[in-house]
C-alpha cells in the first residue's frame, strides 16, 4: 500500500483546509485509516481515524468539532481531513496512515503504512 498526502498549505487562523490522502492497492476498503500530525520539536500525535466503511470515526479532543475525517472507497481510494476553524496550534506536518487490522485506533503503532506528510501552517 502506498499513501500520498496532499492539500497542505498556509492559511490564516479561523480558515479551512482539506487534506487528501490517495491510496494504492486493491483492498483499500478493508483498511482503517488515520491522520496524525507532528509539530516542530514535538512528538507525533493522533488527529483522527475512520474505520473501513466510514461507519466509525474517532477524534483527538483537540480537534473534535473542528475537523472531519471521511473516505471515498468507491471511486477514489482516498481519505480526507476537512479542517475548519484552524488555529496556530494546528501547525504541523500531517501524515495519513493505514491499518490493515481495521481497528479505529489513536496509537501510531497500530498503523502499518504511512504517507510522506503534508505541511499545514496556520498564521495568527
Amino acid at each position: 500500500v502506498q499513501l500520498q498526502a496532499s492539500g497542505g498549505g498556509l492559511v490564516q487562523a479561523g480558515g479551512s483546509l482539506r487534506l487528501s490522502c490517495a491510496a494504492s492497492g486493491r483492498i483499500f476498503n478493508r483498511y482503517s485509516l488515520g491522520w496524525f500530525r507532528q509539530a516542530p520539536g514535538k512528538e507525533r500525535e493522533f488527529v483522527a481515524a475512520i474505520d473501513w466503511n466510514g461507519g466509525r470515526t474517532y477524534y483527538a479532543d483537540s480537534v473534535k468539532g473542528r475537523f472531519t475525517i471521511s473516505r471515498d472507497n468507491a471511486n477514489k481510494n482516498t481519505v480526507y481531513l476537512q479542517m475548519n476553524s484552524l488555529k496556530p496550534d494546528d501547525t504541523a506536518v500531517y501524515y495519513c496512515a493505514a491499518d490493515v487490522g481495521s481497528s479505529v485506533s489513536g496509537y501510531s503503532t497500530s498503523y502499518d503504512y504511512w504517507g510522506q506528510g503534508t505541511l499545514v501552517t496556520v498564521s495568527s
